[in-house]
């Protein structure tokens, strides 16, 4: 049964969900599940609302309710309706399963799974719930209990293209590629045009698209029906690559990357200002206090993204000492929480903080971070928005060190221009405003290396490749951790890897990775930008 089934033809069960419920009413809801079904909340509200006058209390009426909510990006409200409807029905499944999907709106993962779980025991035949036991988990990065949910719920429902295309998410998290990309292929296999399940088998990066894909991506490309289509459009320059159409998939990533855009608008200047208000706050850093060890356990890794910084944390966590994080969301999280206590947006209350408030913020962290270190001493952060904080977590945690990753701006820029991301990163849709982007990013980064004198090490990815040993000595040295052989052989580390460049990792370092080149001319108009940035 859909989530969203409710009309008077539907299936026994969902003819019990109606129970009670008067014909005005049903037909009120079946109108309201057919615009849901097409995620078109705007048209569901009026008969929601209709249905609620007449039916306030009903566990259906407010189920339908809260999943409009829910896509119209009001998870509170969902919250509060599926509570209501569950002090009728407390053991309600599909009820458990959409309170689920309203905490992962809201943000509140650990309640989610709570809930998917509770949901699963009452029904361990529903698909649904195993399904998004294991999206949640997966987020969580949970790899191992995410694939356990993911394969029951494929068990249940072999045909359930979304789960088929989350495991393949899964399984390349965890190393095993020709497996992902088998997920992938039975995903098209249900849904030719799924676009996710498309760009899944181009962000593995390391498989190779053939002649009769690089058709089948075109053919989906042209219909303006399919459902994210600028997804479907950076697999299609991928399957052109891979054939040297290189002048074709550029045109491709303008048409994606413009749609793309449409959709997340972006404003340099104003981020241009932001970085300057971020480097105001900071002219005056504070000065640690108390023990300067405080925070040794944290290794931060800084970045654009593309830049080789999944790189430098598989080499660094394939050392017994540390454990690699991913791009985990605490120190942005603590610096909310301060925002929020203080009611100051960032960085405004960086200039009312003092020693207390740095240690308080650093407890904070490190609190939350515990779950890191549980069988390793230390742990690397490598969130995309470091750069940005930098400041805040060197005061928080005197001990911590910061690596920031650096990588050729040509090929950091045709590679961002190159990636669906599948949140954020609304700059890297135009070329323009990811030359923009960099230059902040590059800017506020010397800002930070002149006021922490020692505490930032440059990983130029360039050099890396060129003789890695050295350059894995001088970080690990930076570190202060013993050289371990295991760095030089990163790819043979098992740990769950949640970003696009998890199966490169996987693979002996190569001496040449870069694109721009097979664009050649191509990019002269990104070469003169970048060059007129750095003047």
């Amino acid at each position: 049964m859909s989530a969203l089934d409710a009309s008077a033809s539907a299936p026994p069960s969902a003819q019990r969900r109606l129970a009670g419920l008067a014909p005005e009413v049903a037909r009120l809801l079946d109108q309201a599940g057919w615009m849901l079904q097409r995620r078109d909340a705007t048209g569901a509200d009026a008969p929601l609302a209709s249905a609620r006058a007449l039916a306030p209390d009903h566990p259906e009426v407010l189920r339908l309710s809260a999943v409009a909510a829910i896509q119209l990006r009001r998870p509170g409200d969902a919250i509060a309706w599926l509570e209501r409807a569950l002090l009728a029905c407390p053991d309600d499944p599909l009820l458990l399963t959409n309170l689920g999907s309203a905490m992962n709106a809201r943000g509140d993962i650990p309640g989610a799974i709570v809930a998917f779980r509770r949901a699963s025991e009452i029904a361990p035949n529903l698909a649904a719930a195993w399904y998004n036991l294991g999206k949640t988990l997966k987020l969580l990065g949970d790899s191992a209990g995410a694939h356990d949910a993911l394969e029951r719920a494929l068990a249940i429902d072999p045909l359930h293209v979304a789960a088929r295309i989350v495991h393949g998410d899964n399984l390349k998290a965890l190393g095993r590629i020709d497996e992902a990309a088998s997920a992938y292929r039975a995903a098209l296999r249900e849904e030719p045009s799924a676009a996710h399940a498309w760009w899944g088998l181009a962000n593995l990066k390391t498989v190779r698209f053939e002649p009769a894909d690089a058709d089948a991506l075109a053919t989906h490309f042209r219909d303006n029906r399919t459902a994210d289509r600028p997804a479907i459009g950076f697999a299609l320059a991928k399957a052109l690559e891979d054939q040297g159409r290189y002048a074709d998939a550029l045109d491709v990533l303008h048409e994606a990357n413009a749609q793309r855009r449409r959709q997340q608008p972006w404003d340099a200047n104003a981020f241009s200002r932001e970085v300057d208000t971020i480097a105001a706050a900071f002219a005056a850093v504070p000065a640690p206090t108390g023990d300067a060890s405080i925070g040794r356990e944290a290794i931060f890794i800084a970045s654009l993204p593309r830049s080789g910084s999944t790189l430098a944390e598989q080499i660094i966590a394939s050392h017994p000492d540390v454990e690699g994080a991913g791009e985990i969301t605490d120190l942005a999280s603590v610096v909310a929480e301060e925002s929020a206590r203080t009611g100051l947006a960032w960085p405004a209350w960086v200039g009312r903080s003092g020693a207390d408030d740095w240690n308080r913020l650093g407890a904070r962290y490190l609190d939350r971070t515990a779950r890191f270190r549980k069988l390793r001493p230390l742990f690397t952060d490598k969130a995309l928005s470091n750069w940005q904080h930098l400041g805040a977590a060197a005061a928080m945690l005197p001990g911590a060190r910061f690596v920031h990753c650096r990588r050729d701006p040509v090929e950091t820029a045709l590679s961002c221009y190159r990636q669906w991301f599948n949140r954020g990163q609304a700059w890297s849709y135009s070329l323009d405003d990811i030359v923009a982007y960099w230059r902040d990013h590059e800017r506020l980064m010397r800002f930070w290396k002149e006021r922490l004198p020692g505490r930032v090490f440059t990983l130029d990815h360039e050099s890396l490749l060129a003789d890695p040993e050295a350059s894995v000595r001088a970080m690990l040295d930076f570190l202060g951790l013993p050289f371990d052989a295991r760095c030089l052989e990163f790819h043979r580390t098992e740990r769950s890897v949640r970003t696009a460049s998890a199966a490169q990792v996987r693979e002996p370092l190569a001496r040449q990775t870069g694109r721009a080149a097979c664009y050649g001319a191509l990019l002269d108009p990104l070469r003169r930008a970048i060059a007129d940035a750095q003047g």
